[in-house]
């Protein structure tokens, strides 16, 4: 699963419009949005789409300036069902000695 967050840039004439249009959009969530056109987006996969098909619709909302990736993290869904088995993975990344 990915997991991104964005920050996106709206004319000021068009935020409210491109506020509805990203909330009805799956797998996206506004976190914040400031006076002047700017919003925190949280985007993430959806079961039919992956985050950076819906980052690239975002760009095409009408008054979308920027949409800029500002952070992404990966999460593998086979690593959220514990494997009792598997050997633990080592602490630390330093070379021992």
């Amino acid at each position: 699963m990915n997991i991104c967050g964005c920050l996106a840039h709206v004319a000021p004439d068009h935020t409210s419009a491109a506020a509805r249009v990203m909330k009805d959009t799956p797998g996206v969530e506004i976190h914040a949005e400031t006076e002047d056109g700017r919003f925190v987006v949280v985007v993430e996969d959806t079961p039919t789409r992956l985050a950076s098909e819906i980052i690239m619709d975002l760009h095409q909302i009408p008054g979308v300036i920027s949409l800029t990736l500002t952070y992404h993290h990966f999460e593998d869904p086979a690593d959220a069902h514990p494997q009792p088995d598997a050997p633990s993975p080592t602490p630390s990344r330093r070379p021992t000695q």
